[in-house]
């Protein structure tokens, strides 16, 4: 997804193009089926019938109760058209990628197999005219035919480009929808992303770790979590995924068992603000009152009814952010020592 060219190329070259397997986002999906009956869903996707959302939802249109589900084209992607090419009147005789949307309203056992699959959903797309339409413009989540798009839906659920992620959230926010998309931990560290997160406005799914994807033949092999399977496609594994959401779930409700205790000399105050390090989430201590900094990876574990998010430590030199300040320091120190990124929380009585 890109304005132009240009930028779609800087894209490509962060490699952006990763693609969700359907059986990942079935194990996610899978917790939040409660929050779709009668919703509009929308998909933005590089190709609807190339992309594992797309299919999730069409699949299961009937049991999810879904009202109607809009999927957009991208036509800069690599994949746009390969698994099923679509034929338009074009002014050149050149092949061309297009951009589309899909409109699906209902799905119905068309070939009489006894089940909705995929072939009944392609059949839908390549003879009902209301379903599949061209966009004006080349799919680009932030155009205005897509945001009007977007206006409609209830829920969004996509995987975006990881280097759009801070935009495609606030376009998310900014239109007060629903959401359920992956992102990469990382971005529980951006400062705009935090912000959501700290105000209960957005929180962690379920899954929270490694995930696979399958990448374009572009992609440069790689030493470590990268193959080729015997079909000649590429796949990279990230052990830094999670997903990113406002529904709820039944996992941001557990409480995080707390069994240790606290002592001054496991729990050391930082050098330059008023909270003691934690190195591991599982070592919070059961009872200790005040603010303590723990790993961003505490983010998986957190339930707002057990503990306050109070700010993050910035190892940026801007101090902290969330209303924490630690007088500029790059980072937070315990005795002279920087700590990596700390996410600062209170435990709730």
């Amino acid at each position: 997804m890109a304005g132009n060219s240009s930028l779609h190329a800087a894209e490509k070259a962060k490699q952006d193009e990763f693609y969700t397997q359907l059986d990942d986002i079935a194990q996610e999906l899978k917790y939040y089926k409660q929050h779709f009956k009668g919703k509009v869903v929308l998909c933005n996707c590089d190709d609807p019938y190339e992309s594992n959302f797309f299919k999730y939802f069409a699949l299961n249109f009937n049991q999810l109760g879904l009202k109607k589900l809009i999927a957009t084209c991208y036509n800069g992607s690599p994949i746009a058209g390969d698994e099923l090419p679509l034929l338009f009147d074009v002014t050149n005789d050149e092949p061309k990628k297009i951009a589309y949307k899909v409109e699906i309203t209902e799905v119905q056992d068309y070939n009489n197999d006894g089940a909705v699959n995929l072939t009944d959903v392609q059949y839908l797309i390549q003879n009902d005219k209301n379903v599949l339409s061209l966009l004006k413009g080349n799919g680009d989540f932030r155009s205005q035919e897509c945001i009007e798009l977007l206006k409609e839906a209830d829920i969004v659920v996509t995987n975006p480009p990881f280097s759009l992620f801070r935009e495609y959230v606030a376009q998310l926010m900014a239109y007060n929808k629903k959401f359920l998309i992956i992102g990469n931990q990382n971005a529980l560290t951006y400062r705009d992303i935090f912000h959501y997160l700290k105000d209960n406005e957005m929180w962690l799914g379920c899954k929270f770790g490694d995930m696979s994807f399958r990448v374009p033949h572009y992609f440069e092999p790689r030493a470590t979590r990268y193959w080729v399977d015997e079909t000649g496609q590429k796949w990279r594994s990230l052990g830094t995924i999670c997903w990113f959401t406002n529904l709820d779930n039944m996992k941001r409700h557990e409480e995080l068992i707390l069994y240790r205790h606290y002592t001054p000399e496991d729990y050391p105050k930082y050098d330059n603000y008023n909270a003691i390090e934690v190195g591991k989430v599982s070592e919070i201590p059961c009872d200790y009152e005040g603010v303590m900094g723990v790993p961003i990876t505490f983010m998986d574990k957190h339930n707002p009814e057990q503990f306050e998010i109070i700010g993050m430590g910035e190892d940026n030199g801007t101090g902290f952010s969330g209303g924490v300040w630690c007088g500029g320091s790059k980072s937070c120190l315990v005795n002279g020592k920087a700590m990596f990124k700390r996410i600062f929380i209170r435990r709730k009585k």
